[in-house]
């Protein structure tokens, strides 16, 4: 008896095949954006004389490797960081009539604490051992505490919050050159009312 021929499978087009799927897993496939710190490096610049700070406006937060918090020399709960960065940003400490005193200021106006957000300047240093999750929890809560308080401007001054705003204009919400150029405007003034002054010592040594 002849032996049936085993029939042939056409892989021709197997190629084209296998390249619609990878279009479809491209396409319908949802790939997750990296999180991090929105932070944009200033400029290279030769400081001859770097300016001095007074201590008063600097709010000085240290990290050590057990992920404790220390403000102020002393001890705080990650809870109460944003407050404390508030309350030391909103202080308007400078003298009334004097060219630094901060007319829309709320705080307590201390005179041991900050002028005005302008001159104010947080802070931080951490241990070379501290973790990255309480790293980045520090900077979310102090970034968070200028986002408040620029909340709070923007919507005593135009009756939006600066985040919602800022968050629609990266998002392309916002139609028409002159309408983003206005708003970027708006942004800007509230931005120099509580500008963004966090600086990054160098981490310390473990122990030292």
């Amino acid at each position: 008896m002849a032996r049936r021929a085993t029939p042939e499978v056409n892989a021709g087009s197997m190629a084209d095949i296998a390249f619609l799927l990878l279009i479809f897993f491209l396409v319908t496939t949802t790939i997750e954006k990296d999180k991090g710190i929105a932070r944009q490096l200033p400029p290279k610049e030769d400081v001859v004389d770097p300016p001095k700070i007074k201590e008063k406006n600097l709010f000085i937060v240290n990290v050590n490797r057990s992920d404790q918090l220390l403000v102020e020399e002393k001890l705080m709960e990650l809870k109460d960081l944003r407050q404390a960065a508030i309350a030391f940003l909103d202080n308007g400490g400078a003298p009334s009539g004097s060219p630094e005193y901060c007319n829309y200021c709320k705080g307590k106006r201390n005179a041991d604490s900050s002028d005005n957000p302008d001159k104010a300047v947080i802070s931080v240093q951490n241990d070379r051992l501290t973790s990255y999750k309480m790293y980045i929890a520090v900077q979310n809560e102090l970034v968070g505490a200028y986002n408040d308080l620029r909340d709070r401007e923007a919507q005593r001054l135009y009756g939006w919050k600066f985040t919602d705003k800022s968050k629609d204009l990266d998002e392309g919400k916002i139609k028409g050159e002159a309408a983003k150029e206005a708003l970027q405007a708006k942004l800007e003034s509230i931005q120099k009312l509580f500008p963004l002054k966090l600086s990054e010592a160098e981490p310390k040594k473990s122990g030292s």
